[in-house]
């Protein structure tokens, strides 16, 4: 394909959804349990990307969808009785790791699909109580209609907030009680198993006086049900909005003090580019004029066809070791999302200029790829697995901001070395980095710090290894092991999980308040024993694992050394092994 047409592409993925997609309309992502049996039974479950870490194959005996906290009751209480494996699966499923993965052919998916009402919202305490299967959207949506805002949110509003707290999921701030949404939970409802005299299920309500709510806040499933969560909000408020594009030489002294500077900062970094992009984003008087939409561009639905000539592009740059094309794509997107301010409008219609100023809740999170009842794949969210769109791997980690510098200079020694390394993630808009306040959860941050999301390409083959594939895994490596960063326990590959839990200095008291709750472990997977460090296998030793991230290679077979991949040293942090592409088999650009 001629150059100037896939460019021709490019722009148009960032504006088509402008234009076109109102009138072709889109389809929603499919439930991600399947079963062959009309009784829900005979089942597997994936994420909402089509492919696990591994990319093994959950299965299930059967799946339940109980739409009340009695039924969960039920459910429970029967699973227990039989000692059956049981897990919680989300309307939307998109934790990357294998969370949801019941143990054996015997085990029991439980749905909080149908778990989807507000129960109540008292404008005078300021509190929302919902049942766990709700979205983010509908907590946005109906807090604001009865004037109330939960103040620090994850951008992508198809998230459950049974799944939000469990995973740790936050947005972007320092300030208040930090952008952790289980740092809101004022009171949870979860269903555990039990004994005769509990019906074999019990109901534990947890407030902010139970010293509990510190392990079931971020609890990863592995303690029960959650059936109730109940969230304290704010008075809706307006903010002020401006992205600022700078040169990345000063990020490493900023990074650390801008999160204070501003209530909802954030940076995107484009190291390749040399650039950083600063929000600078606070709460301003409600009597403001403005009445701004944010409706994040990569949100939106996408023609599948234009979405298959970006992944086509991609993969032909990845066979030709095509670094420059990559970089001028790059360039290219994000050149033109900065011009569409990301999505921003001043007044629902038209970009027209920055201070953007609106409501916080038409400001806070997006993602109307989601939208659409029709079921059709002319347009689609851009990483559904029914189409031949984005398929990525996705590192996730946060740097205490005590380090953060020192962290972010070594990759910019990296940059220096290999300039193009890291112009393929930013055609994924760059690293995405988000400030995080320490938290009270036994698994949650341990201190201030600066989150790093990192979105690039994978293969759809397991044995084929990317373009400078080396540079992301010594990023990853030096993030995780020389700078103790922590993962985010809702994404990333399998090597970052290894011996994590050590990081965490009150896992002892998690472990104490799981085998309360859960003594017979029917919450459990091999899995999540494995992350949480109760039995060994989180590592997967065999050929080609370096490439997926099932491991961290030790031999040149771990990578791919038939394709000129094999296992070194880092460049900059000496102690990463990675699997550096050998100057024979490299192409030139």
């Amino acid at each position: 394909m001629p150059r100037e047409s896939v460019f021709e592409t490019l722009v148009r993925y960032t504006t088509i959804n402008m234009c076109t997609i109102a009138a072709l309309g889109c389809s929603p992502p499919e439930d991600p349990i399947k079963c062959s049996s009309s009784k829900n039974s005979s089942c597997t479950i994936t994420n909402s990307y089509g492919m696990f870490p591994d990319r093994s194959v959950c299965k299930a005996a059967d799946v339940a969808y109980p739409t009340s906290e009695q039924e969960i009751i039920s459910v429970v209480s029967a699973a227990t009785i039989a000692k059956r494996k049981m897990k919680v699966a989300t309307r939307f499923s998109h934790s990357i790791p294998k969370l949801v993965c019941p143990d054996g052919q015997d085990g029991l998916l439980i749905s909080t699909k149908y778990l989807n009402k507000i129960i109540n919202i008292d404008t005078e305490a300021m509190t929302i109580t919902m049942e766990s299967g709700v979205t983010l959207r509908q907590i946005i949506g109906e807090s604001a209609k009865a004037g109330l805002a939960l103040p620090y949110t994850p951008y992508w509003w198809g998230l459950t907030i049974g799944g939000l707290i469990g995973t740790g999921a936050h947005g972007s701030s320092l300030w208040g009680r930090g952008s952790s949404i289980h740092d809101y939970v004022v009171e949870l409802r979860i269903v555990s198993s039990g004994g005769p005299d509990d019906g074999y299920a019990k109901v534990r309500v947890l407030n902010e006086n139970d010293q509990d709510l510190d392990a079931a806040k971020v609890s990863l499933g592995v303690l029960g049900v959650i059936s109730q969560v109940t969230l304290k909000l704010q008075p809706l408020f307006k903010r002020s909005i401006t992205f600022l594009m700078k040169n990345d030489s000063e990020l490493g002294d900023e990074a650390g003090s801008f999160g204070h500077q501003h209530e909802f900062a954030d940076i995107v970094w484009y190291p390749s580019q040399h650039k950083a992009l600063y929000r600078i984003d606070d709460r301003i008087s409600s009597n403001a004029t403005g009445n701004a939409v944010y409706n994040y561009i990569p949100f939106r639905s996408t023609l599948s066809a234009t979405l298959a000539t970006i992944r086509t592009t991609e993969e032909n740059q990845e066979s030709r070791s095509d670094a420059n094309g990559k970089c001028i794509g790059a360039k290219l997107v994000t050149s033109t999302l900065v011009t569409s301010a990301f999505g921003l409008t001043n007044n629902g219609i038209a970009f027209t200029g920055y201070p953007v100023i609106g409501h916080h809740n038409r400001l806070q999170s997006s993602g109307t790829c989601l939208d659409s009842p029709q079921d059709s794949l002319i347009t689609a969210c851009a990483w559904d697995p029914r189409i031949k769109g984005e398929f990525f791997h996705q590192t996730t980690f946060s740097i205490r901001l005590s380090v953060v510098k020192s962290f972010i200079d070594d990759i910019q020694k990296l940059i220096k070395l290999e300039p193009k390394a890291l112009c393929g993630l930013e055609l994924y808009n760059g690293i995405l980095m988000r400030y995080v306040k320490a938290s009270s959860a036994y698994l949650g941050k341990q201190e201030d710090s600066l989150d790093f999301d990192i979105t690039y390409y994978r293969s759809k083959d397991p044995m084929t290894p990317r373009l400078y594939e080396d540079i992301l895994e010594e990023i990853e490596q030096l993030a995780v092991f020389k700078y103790g960063g922590f993962p985010h326990w809702g994404k990333n590959r399998n090597l970052v999980f290894d011996g994590v839990i050590k990081k965490y200095k009150n896992a002892g008291e998690f472990f104490k308040v799981k085998d309360k709750y859960d003594p017979l472990g029917l919450f459990s997977s091999e899995w999540t024993d494995q992350v949480l460090g109760l039995k060994e296998g989180v590592t997967i030793y065999k050929e080609g694992c370096a490439l997926e991230g099932l491991c961290i290679c030790s031999q040149d077979i771990h990578c791919a050394p038939t394709k000129g991949y094999l296992c070194r040293p880092g460049k900059v942090y000496k102690d990463a092994r990675v699997c550096t592409q050998t100057k024979k088999s490299k192409t030139t650009n």
